[in-house]
């Protein structure tokens, strides 16, 4: 089992993504509606995959990845940002980030992740 932690900051917010990992029977998916909460469910136990989106209200997703870093180095996280490739390569660097989803994420940039985390965890189909 697959436990994601989908983080926004409101239920419209990513709802498409939300729709598409929720349907994998491999895949445990959370919410939490802040970069605080997913801080503090974080704390207390593990995920497999944070997916953040750009604006969280309190902070920014990426933000809230240069936190998780604190919180356990090993979380692998995707963060939504209409940043530039190489502008989020440059705010990101050195925080693992395994993806840059883009702001209307679809169920194809779902697969992308999923398939990209099975690798990471060296699960085969």
């Amino acid at each position: 089992m697959l436990k994601i932690l989908l983080v926004r900051r409101d239920a419209d917010s990513l709802s498409s993504l939300s729709s598409a990992l929720g349907g994998y029977k491999e895949v445990e998916l959370e919410t939490a509606s802040s970069g605080e909460e997913a801080l503090t469910l974080l704390s207390g136990r593990t995920a497999d995959l944070v997916v953040a989106d750009e604006n969280l209200g309190d902070m920014t997703g990426i933000e809230l990845s240069r936190r998780l870093v604190n919180v356990n180095p090993m979380i692998n996280c995707a963060v939504v940002s209409s940043l530039s490739p190489e502008e989020f390569h440059e705010a990101t660097e050195g925080l693992g980030i395994m993806s840059q989803l883009p702001e209307h994420s679809t169920a194809h940039d779902a697969e992308i992740v999923i398939s990209t985390l099975k690798c990471i965890k060296g699960i085969l189909d």
